[in-house]
């Protein structure tokens, strides 16, 4: 669950530093998170080459993952650097008190949500010949990479964010088609090619200026640029998907040293275990997959090692269909994760009322595009699981429940015929998000026992994503 142990991304990086890499941002490329230009000039394609609406991806998208990021036409000569910019305005339907954050108003706050700078593609970019020679080449060219750096305009800091490295290869097993791959990042999931699994599940961007839920699982975000993991995936005959990996945190000046303060954060020990199977078949114009996904983790609740360790099993199931259909692209995704805590170490220190928790979070998802332009999603969530007071102090009586849907509209007048002609591979795709919550930590909707309003938290959320 999410416990306070996703460490805030507080400012440790030299302000000089931080001055040269917004004033990079500014002058290379605005980009796309995790739909990257420096990938659409690798491939010499449009956006919609991968996507639907970005970053939604497509079954080519997903064989272009598999591949390491390294499939190329060879026609770009330049890095393979883009560059994200997300300027937003957040409402929600309460004032918060103090402000929403250091330095904002209480309500109405416009924001730069976040930029990002990418080196994302092939590892050596278009030099790999000229490096290694046309030989070395050929083995250079398997290595690919999605580093991202992050400035979140809401904390006004730097930091690390989603880091893999990736060998990729193809080959054959009793004559089926094999494609597998050894990759290292640092959050689990980021490494899987459906958006049905946390790491790159809907919403794809939402506001920092307003409340969220204070449950989540260790899986769904709760370790995220705080671990380092390596591991080992196949696509057997574009059917069956296997993926192992192990995690374990990365050392506390190490990651201050990438802008993330490890201060409070859960500490995996020894190696986590990490698992994820799918299958998936064409069907009609479209795909389907079905898979299930999982992490299993010894733990010092807030890297605190003298109680000894807590025990965390995450266990997902998720499905996703897509299809496509003249100027109609549809996207359903479902998640479901149940994860089972032990608080070995927890409940001696106090942080804890029960000596075994559980929490559940389901996830269903509908996107839809029409001629690459113009579409929407609607998402149900909710989670729930065991009433804890110390756990969950804030909550109303105890319970983590928090449940609502999220509505999305979104415009892409760029997605179809590219950019401007001063650089063909832009885009822009602008977004209103409104988020309505039934239950908000265990508060109900015009519930008054405790004073508590779920409805209080609903937000409304403009954002213009940028990409050229």
């Amino acid at each position: 669950m999410n416990r306070g142990h996703n460490g805030q991304m507080k400012s440790l990086l030299p302000r000089p530093f931080a001055t040269v890499l917004i004033a990079l941002g500014l002058l290379l490329t605005p980009l796309v998170s995790r739909a990257v230009p420096s990938f659409a000039r690798q491939l010499d394609m449009q956006c919609i080459a991968c996507h639907t609406e970005f970053p939604l991806l497509n079954n080519f998208a997903r064989q272009f993952k598999l591949s390491g990021y390294t499939l190329a036409a060879g026609n770009s000569d330049l890095p393979p650097i883009a560059v994200m910019v997300q300027p937003s305005f957040t409402h929600t339907q309460t004032d918060q008190a103090g402000g929403a954050a250091p330095g904002f108003k209480p309500n109405n706050n416009v924001a730069l949500t976040q930029a990002s700078i990418f080196y994302a593609g092939r590892l050596f970019g278009p030099y790999a010949t000229t490096l290694f020679g046309k030989d070395g080449a050929a083995l250079a060219n398997k290595f690919g990479i999605f580093l991202q750096t992050t400035y979140d305009g809401i904390g006004k800091t730097w930091a690390w964010d989603n880091a893999e490295i990736r060998f990729a290869n193809k080959g054959t097993v009793h004559d089926l088609p094999v494609s597998y791959g050894l990759y290292m990042n640092n959050n689990p999931t980021l490494q899987d090619p459906w958006n049905s699994s946390p790491a790159w599940g809907f919403p794809f961007s939402g506001s920092g200026l307003a409340p969220t839920p204070a449950a989540a699982t260790l899986i769904d975000g709760g370790l995220a640029q705080q671990v380092g993991g390596a591991g080992a995936y196949a696509m057997v005959d574009n059917t069956y998907y296997f993926d192992v990996a192990g995690y374990r945190t990365l050392g506390a000046k190490f990651q201050k040293n990438l802008g993330v303060d490890p201060s409070g954060e859960t500490q995996v020990t020894n190696l986590a275990p990490y698992w994820r199977a799918a299958w998936t078949q064409p069907m009609g114009n479209g795909t389907f997959e079905v898979g299930t996904f999982g992490l299993a983790a010894n733990t010092y609740p807030g890297r605190d090692a003298s109680a000894g360790k807590d025990r965390i099993v995450d266990v997902g199931l998720d499905a996703q269909v897509q299809a496509s259909l003249d100027h109609h692209d549809f996207t359903a995704l479902l998640s479901w994760i149940y994860e089972q805590d032990k608080w070995g170490a927890s409940q001696v220190l106090g942080n804890t009322t029960n000596a075994t928790d559980h929490l559940s979070d389901v996830k269903i998802t509908a996107d839809y595009l029409y001629d690459k332009t113009v579409g929407g999603a609607v998402k149900f969530f909710s989670v729930d699981g065991s009433r804890d007071a110390l756990l969950f102090p804030d909550s109303a009586s105890g319970s983590p429940r928090s449940d609502g849907v999220v509505l999305q509209v979104n415009y892409l007048p760029f997605n179809k015929g590219g950019g401007p002609l001063a650089w063909s591979r832009s885009n822009l795709k602008l977004s209103v998000q409104y988020t309505i919550y039934n239950h908000f930590d265990g508060a109900r909707h015009n519930y008054d026992g405790l004073g508590h309003n779920a409805s209080d938290n609903n937000t409304l959320y403009l954002e213009a994503w940028i990409a050229f």
